[in-house]
């Protein structure tokens, strides 16, 4: 009879797999096997018989420790780390704007300190670099108008001559022809205008580009003197601006020992420029033995005016007139009114 073997049972310790998922470890350790699981097969107990006994295993425990063995990270790998900003951060960046912001101000603020303190300079600088260019500027014209070509004297014009000859006049002045009109010899034209006698005065006037102008006023006759057989008639400075055998229509001034230079001249030269021409057509002669002596001699009737000085000639015209128109003094051959004011007139010099 076959006896059946016994089987011993050992008090074996409780599989891991056994034991509440709550007890696992974390999932951060590695995961260890159980005792059990790592104990070789030789530690196990023998037993009395040859059968091979074998323990039911945990599947969920097993397949637990498969994805936690999957999960592990490898001993060559380092898990990363995200730095996240520290809470100073901001304040870090706000302090750097304010430092800016700062000197900017400071660089701001120093410009313009920079410029109050140096503005009498910079007005004064810019004062000299003004006057400077305007000097250049008037420099750079000034040569422009001496030394160029462009306004070289080209044309002479001249009016207001009557009795002188134009073409005469330009001949003299013709050598300043070429000549700047800067550097135009005026000199020379009034040396050379000088030895017309019948030009009393003249005016230069210069016409850019190239033009001169001379505008001439001509001596105009006042009165005529007698040299011999000949009448020259003579302007208030006694030149002669016309010469003929007969007597002109102008007052014949009488002259003394001095002549046209004498006092009797220059006394009856200024009486005829203040008398009314209304009085000096009725005129024919005029003599002076003084300044306050002058003579008049109308050519009607041949009567003789008392004129006096040339003091208030316009008012003793007037008296002249209205005397000559009164009858009473019509037939009388002399009036008097070297005292405007008390003029009479009678059959010779009045008394007073």
């Amino acid at each position: 009879m076959v006896q059946k073997p016994v089987v011993q049972k050992s008090a074996a310790p409780q599989p891991a797999a056994q034991k509440p998922a709550a007890q696992k470890p974390a999932a951060q350790k590695p995961a260890q096997p159980t005792p059990s699981a790592a104990r070789p097969a030789a530690a196990r107990p023998a037993t009395t018989s040859s059968a091979k006994i074998t323990r039911p295993t945990d599947a969920r425990a097993t397949g637990e420790i498969q994805r936690e063995e999957a999960k592990r990270p490898e001993a060559t790998e380092r898990p990363t780390r995200t730095l996240l900003p520290s809470r100073s951060a901001p304040r870090e960046i706000s302090a750097k704007r304010q430092l800016r912001r700062a000197a900017r101000e400071r660089r701001r603020f120093e410009h313009a300190e920079v410029r109050r303190f140096t503005r009498r300079s910079r007005r004064r600088r810019t004062t000299v670099m003004t006057i400077t260019g305007i000097v250049a500027t008037l420099a750079i014209v000034l040569g422009v108008a001496v030394f160029s070509p462009i306004l070289a004297l080209r044309e002479i014009t001249i009016d207001g001559t009557a009795r002188v000859s134009e073409d005469e006049v330009r001949a003299a002045v013709g050598e300043q022809l070429g000549t700047p009109l800067a550097l135009v010899d005026l000199g020379h034209i009034r040396e050379q205008l000088a030895e017309f006698p019948l030009i009393r005065s003249y005016v230069t006037e210069t016409v850019p580009p190239n033009t001169l102008l001379i505008h001439i006023v001509e001596r105009e006759p006042i009165a005529q003197v007698q040299r011999g057989e000949t009448f020259g008639q003579v302007d208030p400075a006694g030149v002669t601006v016309a010469s003929s055998a007969e007597k002109a229509a102008l007052p014949l001034v009488q002259l003394d020992e001095g002549g046209v230079e004498g006092d009797a001249f220059a006394s009856a030269v200024e009486v005829l420029l203040t008398m009314p021409d209304s009085v000096t057509t009725q005129v024919d002669t005029i003599s002076a033995t003084s300044a306050d002596d002058v003579r008049l001699t109308l050519s009607e009737g041949g009567r003789s005016v008392m004129w006096g000085s040339a003091h208030e000639s316009d008012l003793k015209a007037q008296v002249l007139e209205y005397m000559l128109a009164q009858e009473s003094c019509k037939s009388q051959p002399i009036v008097d009114v070297s005292a405007p004011r008390a003029a009479v007139c009678g059959p010779e010099r009045p008394t007073r």
